[in-house]
């Protein structure tokens, strides 16, 4: 585990050592994080990395388990959000959570107004609170409501309020994804002006290009482990990424060309999908992608990288508002999951658990759920042919235990999945779009979703596939494209890549 090279300064704010479980699961294990004053501090860890934990954790959302926290050099125990304010340690989520219904002053100085003769004094209230917002070079009429302005207006408002308090640490969780490249610039121009008057910044994303345009120094966490604390400009990308995803680069480097899922597409093979500059703004830009007959290509790329928005966009979760979609050379609206799956596009999402199964419905009842929708509300299927349905598919996809009345949230997550996968695979789909099959799940299940996929593609079953294991990705993939930063970056032929080159590529710089 490697450390960055010492700051003149003392931190900030420590944590060492932090532990944290829920039942069954070990959250954060010995997970360390020191921030500096006047530094950006970027925390990075894929998708159960522990990021989110340690600020609950540093927030007092949860009570820590093991370790110690210090602010200032002093030993400290933050019973909860307030607690943490009155600290010092103010957080800006993704979502920013205040009033959108009161004005901008409002929410600023809301509970510490400025009173004149036992009433509030709303002169001097907005007088601070335009005060406030012109030291962050933004302004704006802070009597209007809240949602009259922007997110980027309304991320500024946030910190701000955590200005009124005096922070001595302002955490950023994903502050960058709902901005567009004009509103990140602004956001950078305030946190370097902050960063300036000493306040020690926690700046949580994605976005390897902005991290290592913002940040001073970054910390990993890897499955809930503190990995290593590193200066920014020491810690090249491609390092970054093979330490977020657990890759030993000099391993890398000498391991075997991992065989394709088979041999190039040929001409012959007819184009099935077509996306021509699709995209949705504020999701991913536009992209191009092509998916012939019979054919696994692969999105890949890092967490928060576009993957699952692209297929959002090609199943009609999400509507593009740009390019166009072809289906069999047909134009297509995709403007819902209806329109997609009546053009032969089946979806899986990553989350299962919200998106896929529901629980207390029966195994037999999650397998038929998509095809009775198709027929609609006037076409029941039959409780014979249900049953003649579900066990067909449970003896094809091994799913245990095989019983079709027993409650779909009481199987493993490998066998959940397979109830998902017999649920689409019953629409017979010309295109399956599996967002994180695998996730999540024993080897022995995830080896056998993976012959399944091959095996579909066999007879002609069109598939885009989406995970965040390399060695998968080049398992079944007959292309890979690869994202970062919510843009396709570039797109290669299975038999011309090794886990190193994709690695590069969603590395970048």
């Amino acid at each position: 585990m490697s450390t960055a090279h010492e700051s003149a300064a003392a931190p900030a704010l420590e944590m060492k050592d932090i532990v944290k479980s829920f039942p069954g699961v070990k959250a954060l294990s010995g997970a360390r994080l020191r921030l500096f004053p006047g530094e950006v501090h970027a925390l990075m860890g894929e998708n159960g990395a522990g990021k989110s934990t340690l600020i609950k954790v540093l927030t007092g959302v949860h009570p820590i388990d093991g370790g110690t926290v210090t602010l200032e050099g002093k030993s400290i125990t933050v019973g909860g959000p307030l607690e943490a304010q009155r600290l010092g340690i103010s957080t800006v989520y993704q979502e920013v959570n205040l009033c959108p219904n009161l004005s901008v002053a409002e929410n600023i100085l809301i509970g510490r107004e400025p009173k004149r003769w036992g009433r509030i004094d709303w002169k001097e209230t907005n007088r601070r609170a335009a005060g406030l917002m012109e030291r962050l070079n933004v302004k704006i009429d802070v009597t209007k409501p809240l949602n009259h302005y922007s997110v980027a207006v309304q991320q500024m408002v946030a910190i701000a309020r955590s200005l009124l308090i005096d922070a001595k640490v302002l955490i950023l969780d994903e502050p960058t994804s709902s901005l567009d490249a004009n509103e990140v610039k602004e956001l950078f121009t305030v946190m370097r002006k902050l960063k300036s008057e000493g306040l020690a910044i926690l700046f949580v994303t994605h976005f390897l290009d902005q991290v290592y345009e913002i940040t001073d120094r970054i910390t990993i966490l890897r499955g809930g482990e503190f990995v290593g604390e590193y200066l920014t400009k020491d810690l090249p990308r491609i390092e970054l990424v093979a330490k977020m995803i657990g890759k030993d680069l000099g391993a890398l480097e000498s391991l075997p060309k991992t065989e394709g899922a088979g041999a190039k597409r040929q001409a012959e093979q007819r184009t099935l999908l077509q996306a021509s500059g699709t995209g949705r703004r504020g999701s991913i830009q536009p992209f191009d992608l092509e998916v012939r007959e019979g054919e696994v290509v692969s999105l890949a790329g890092l967490l928060g990288s576009g993957r699952s928005e692209a297929a959002r966009l090609l199943f009609g979760a999400d509507k593009p508002d740009q390019g166009e979609i072809r289906i069999a050379d047909k134009r297509v609206a995709m403007a819902s999951p209806r329109q997609a799956i009546d053009n032969g596009v089946a979806f899986c999402s990553e989350n299962r658990k919200t998106e896929g199964i529901i629980p207390d419905l029966t195994v037999r009842e999650n397998i038929i759920l998509a095809l009775q929708a198709s027929m609609g509300s006037f076409k029941y299927i039959s409780r014979k042919r249900q049953d003649e349905i579900a066990e067909e598919y449970i003896r094809m996809l091994n799913i245990n235990p095989p019983n079709p009345e027993h409650l779909v949230k009481n199987l493993s997550g490998g066998n959940q999945q397979k109830v998902l996968l017999a649920r689409w695979l019953l629409t017979e789909p010309k295109l399956l779009i599996l967002d994180e099959p695998t996730r999540g799940i024993d080897i022995g299940a995830k080896t056998e979703i993976q012959k399944l996929i091959l095996s579909l593609c066999e007879k002609g079953m069109s598939i885009v596939f989406i995970s965040s294991e390399l060695e998968e990705v080049l398992r079944v993939s007959h292309k890979i494209a690869v994202l970062r930063d919510r843009h396709k970056v570039t797109e290669i032929v299975n038999e011309d890549i090794s886990q190193q080159h994709i690695m590069q590529a969603i590395a970048g710089g």
